[in-house]
């Protein structure tokens, strides 16, 4: 099983819309958060242990998690999604775009995890 952590800022609109996306997807369990404080689920570093591969929005989510889990860093891959806050939740485009732009970590992802090789 493939676990994946979706992040964005709020946790409002891109991250839950993409677990909702693949959260039915075979082999896969997914979670999303968001850095701010504000967020609907704020992200902690139970959500980072937990997660083979963490998918964040924008490049200063990646920023926000390396400065404040500095201990974790190391520990699970972090990609970035380039998807920009211009979308509502479950907005048809941003369904399609997070079809497209995951679908190549999923399947990477779910061959890493049945060899037990490294996600990377």
């Amino acid at each position: 099983m493939l676990k994946i952590l979706f992040v964005c800022s709020r946790n409002q609109w891109r991250s839950p819309t993409a677990e909702q996306v693949w959260k039915n997807y075979p082999g896969l369990q997914v979670r999303s958060a968001g850095t701010s404080p504000k967020a609907k689920r704020t992200l902690s570093m139970a959500d980072l242990r937990w997660a083979d591969l963490v998918l964040v929005m924008e490049k200063k989510h990646k920023n926000r998690i390396l400065a404040q889990f500095k201990q974790w860093a190391d520990h699970t891959p972090i990609h970035i999604l380039d998807i920009p806050d211009d979308y509502q939740y479950m907005d048809p485009d941003l369904v399609e775009h997070l079809q497209d732009v995951v679908s190549e970590y999923v399947e990477k992802g779910l061959s890493a995890n049945s060899s037990d090789a490294q996600f990377t």
